[in-house]
């Protein structure tokens, strides 16, 4: 080897070693920071959960934007103005003044006379005028005990004869035969559960408290037969969604479930069709079967994450996969701390798309398909090619090269917003759907069996639904069970929250609701009797 060779072999070794050198660098910084986190966890000092950029990079984002999409300096000054913007739109708005109290409560009035013109009678004075304030109060929860007669009665011609025919009315239509509690009982334990996040041993506390014992054991009995009521229209809500839904938005979340020695984990799913449904499931395993039982016979768009749980689906092309971009910022933003100019640049691109979407969102389809077109397919474009250009820069396994590398894995799914201007750039939908039940995870902790699951999800199912029309959910279910034992079978979709308000609105509605006796007694004041205006 002579000593041109030599050299070239010593320059080659000595840049591998300066390789490996900066390589060691960027790991070490990395542990320091992963240290520097788990040192936070145990404090209890974890920063803001939301996945936002802090104001004061804000500023140096949008410059790297602004270079990467070679905008103007007038377009600069546009967008320079529209983080202070972005941040105003996320804070909390601050009280006022005090709030006018409602109109519909119940009104009491007080007057209180001076103690001399109580002693010396009003006729010795006049009138000149009033001072008024208005304070809101609560009155107790009230219980009351419904005493139902059914007088019999015999002819008086045939009384004291044999055989003489009793007449007798028929018993009340009751969501439970047999049972003891009425439907606004029924639908305030059902509220209470699962739509304030109330365990069955509070429940019990606070009907304690109001001079009634309901153990939780004949709580739970309720509930498991209303659910064989209600199963059937929860049955019919989903297979509308699947029908007719022209795209769907799904999502999971693990739960533990009692067993002998440990608890087991399983899952909740939740299936939103947009403005129309919203529908839980529940599942032992979080797998393809799992999938295919929730979303049997659907055919159209799919926006879900990119779990290899969904895939089977879109081999055949009848299900057309939407990517989700939230979830694809989620994880540059885990990359913000150990690589924050990469994550920067796609943070900035990213944060472009939603401000598009922000602005078109309540336009008609078409108008948000031609804002797509022209505005976020270049910022699409340009974040791939931005991402190609950077996966041979990043070190393997590090949280940039897990970004780059999972947005461009999904880029086909996260492209498909720009076809259809009804698709969303995002699953917030569903996740936001399966909040509900992970915050009633966090108070009663686990599920009794697999048939406590099937419970939980019939009664979520409708309160969610309530909440996507503006139903109040007791009001609902005190009139849907005053319906449901009787209605016709055929027609179980009526009932649905989609479409309540038009059935509240039906002269047959109407006249089955003021029939009932018991639900009349829910609408009238405490103390008054419910044949009394």
């Amino acid at each position: 080897m002579d000593g041109e060779q030599l050299q070239a072999k010593v320059v080659e070794l000595e840049a591998k070693v300066d390789k490996l050198a900066t390589d060691r660098d960027a790991y070490r910084e990395l542990y320091l920071k992963t240290l520097e986190q788990c040192r936070k966890l145990e404090l209890g000092l974890r920063g803001q959960q939301a996945e936002r950029l802090p104001p004061n990079e804000q500023q140096l984002t949008l410059q790297l934007l602004s270079t990467l999409l070679g905008k103007s300096d007038d377009d600069n000054k546009e967008s320079e103005e529209q983080p202070k913007q972005r941040v105003r739109e996320h804070e909390r708005k601050r009280p006022t003044g005090r709030k006018k109290l409602p109109e519909d409560l119940p009104r009491i009035e007080i007057e209180l006379l001076p103690r001399e013109v109580e002693r010396q009678g009003l006729d010795a004075f006049a009138r000149i005028g009033v001072e008024e304030r208005e304070l809101i109060e609560r009155r107790p929860a009230s219980m009351v005990v419904v005493v139902i007669k059914r007088p019999k009665f015999v002819r008086k011609t045939q009384q004291g004869r044999p055989g003489a025919k009793i007449l007798i009315a028929p018993p009340l239509p009751m969501p439970i035969e047999g049972g003891v509690a009425g439907p606004g009982l029924l639908a305030d334990t059902i509220a209470r559960r699962w739509a304030d996040h109330l365990p069955l041993h509070r429940l019990e506390g606070i009907y304690a408290r109001e001079a009634v014992e309901i153990a939780r054991s004949t709580m739970c009995s309720w509930h498991e037969q209303l659910c064989a009521l209600c199963k059937c229209l929860v049955v019919s809500m989903r297979a509308h969604a699947l029908e007719t839904s022209p795209y769907l938005c799904v999502d999971a979340t693990g739960v533990l479930v009692q067993a002998k020695h440990k608890c087991r984990r399983a899952h909740f799913w939740v299936l939103v069709a947009p403005g129309t449904h919203v529908i839980y499931g529940y599942s032992k395993k979080h797998d393809s079967a799992a999938v295919d039982k929730l979303l049997a016979g659907y055919k159209g768009y799919l926006v879900a994450d990119a779990h290899a749980v969904y895939d089977h689906l879109f081999a055949s092309g009848d299900v057309v996969e939407v990517g989700c971009w939230a979830h694809v910022r989620r994880y540059y933003f885990k990359a913000l701390e150990s690589d924050p100019e990469r994550a920067r640049v796609a943070l900035g691109l990213i944060g472009e798309l939603f401000r598009i979407e922000r602005e078109v969102a309540g336009s008609p389809r078409k108008k948000r398909l031609a804002a797509r077109n022209k505005q976020s397919r270049p910022v699409v474009d340009k974040f791939f090619t931005w991402c190609d250009e950077q996966v041979d820069q990043v070190l393997d396994e590090t949280p940039i090269a897990k970004a780059i590398g999972y947005a461009r894995n999904q880029r086909e799914a996260l492209e498909r917003f720009l076809e259809d201007g009804m698709l969303p750039i995002h699953n917030n939908t569903s996740e936001l759907s399966l909040r509900r039940e992970v915050v009633g995870r966090k108070n009663w902790l686990f599920l009794g069996s697999d048939a406590a699951a099937e419970v939980n999800t019939t009664f979520v199912s409708l309160i969610a639904s309530c909440q996507m029309h503006g139903i109040e959910p007791w009001a609902y279910l005190r009139d849907l069970f005053c319906l449901i034992p009787n209605w016709p079978a055929h027609r179980v979709l009526e009932l649905a929250p989609a479409f309540w308000n038009d059935t509240l609105q039906k002269e047959e509605t109407q006249r089955l609701l003021a029939a009932d006796v018991l639900r009349q007694v829910t609408l009238v004041e405490p103390g008054s009797h419910p044949d009394q205006g």
